[in-house]
């Protein structure tokens, strides 16, 4: 049987789809002919999305996701090597500014890998909140073998790796598992292939249970506790104090008021989707 080429795309065909069900936006990378590569359309069509999603009240989470065998690959590196020839690239986001905005999107972005990241693919997953991966996905910071530095995914991916194991798949370039992934801290979790649609359920579930300011607030709280520096010694009674104040401003909110009701009269609080 003679094995045709998938079409490529035209130039209107989307690389990323946005849909919306029950307060969660889901994003799609749909690339697939060059492994969701991070091509300046691509990027710019991601960070629409990104936005869009945002800016969208209904909106609780976003579940970033792909199409294909492969997450993402990373960087384009054909179009990379068009453009050092002078070839024109149309204007787009930097990869730093796609990474900003999932990491400080005032709502939490969920990634749920359809199969392997690479480079500056698993850039996306670290900036993500929480990471979900087939147990079958695999993962490899390929700069150095290319000659290059992973210099800008270094941001998103120190905050969440440990750094021995970041010394050694950035220095080395080697081909790591996505139960190694969840050791090292880059994912939240490494799911069994046939369970991945039940993981990403639960989740879900705890999201649109949530009361979105208390949710917003609640990534912002993470993201200023960094690799906890609060509790260092010197920062203590200030990051007590402070931490003092945000509690009691949304113990005495109405949402918390609503949240003990519902509780003692045992109904979903006016917020649950």
């Amino acid at each position: 049987m003679t094995q045709h080429p998938s079409p490529t795309p035209s130039d209107d065909t989307p690389l990323v789809r946005l849909t919306v069900d029950r307060a969660i936006a889901t994003i799609t990378l749909d690339s697939p002919r060059n492994r969701n590569a991070l091509s300046a359309r691509l990027r710019s069509e991601l960070s629409e999305a990104l936005a869009d999603a945002v800016a969208d009240d209904e909106v609780r989470g976003v579940v970033l996701t792909g199409t294909g065998p492969v997450f993402c690959a990373g960087a384009d590196l054909k179009e990379i090597g068009a453009a050092l020839r002078g070839a024109p690239v149309e204007p787009a986001p930097e990869l730093p500014e796609v990474f900003e905005q999932i990491m400080g999107a005032p709502k939490p972005v969920v990634a749920v890998l359809n199969g392997a990241a690479r480079a500056g693919g698993i850039g996306l997953v670290a900036a993500a909140d929480i990471a979900l991966a087939p147990e079958s996905a695999t993962f490899a910071f390929t700069e150095v073998r290319i000659g290059v530095v992973p210099a800008v995914i270094s941001v998103p991916v120190s905050a969440r790796m440990h750094s021995r194991q970041l010394s050694h798949y950035f220095l080395t370039g080697e081909v790591f598992d996505a139960s190694e992934a969840a050791g090292a801290g880059l994912i939240t979790r490494a799911v069994p292939d046939g369970d991945m649609e039940h993981a990403v359920d639960t989740v879900l579930r705890g999201l649109r249970a949530s009361a979105p300011r208390a949710l917003s607030r609640t990534k912002e709280l993470l993201g200023e506790l960094g690799s906890g520096a609060p509790a260092a010694a010197d920062r203590r009674s200030e990051a007590f104090s402070r931490m003092g104040e945000l509690s009691a401003e949304f113990f005495g909110s109405e949402d918390a008021a609503e949240g003990r009701a519902a509780f003692f009269e045992k109904r979903p609080p006016r917020w649950a989707r």
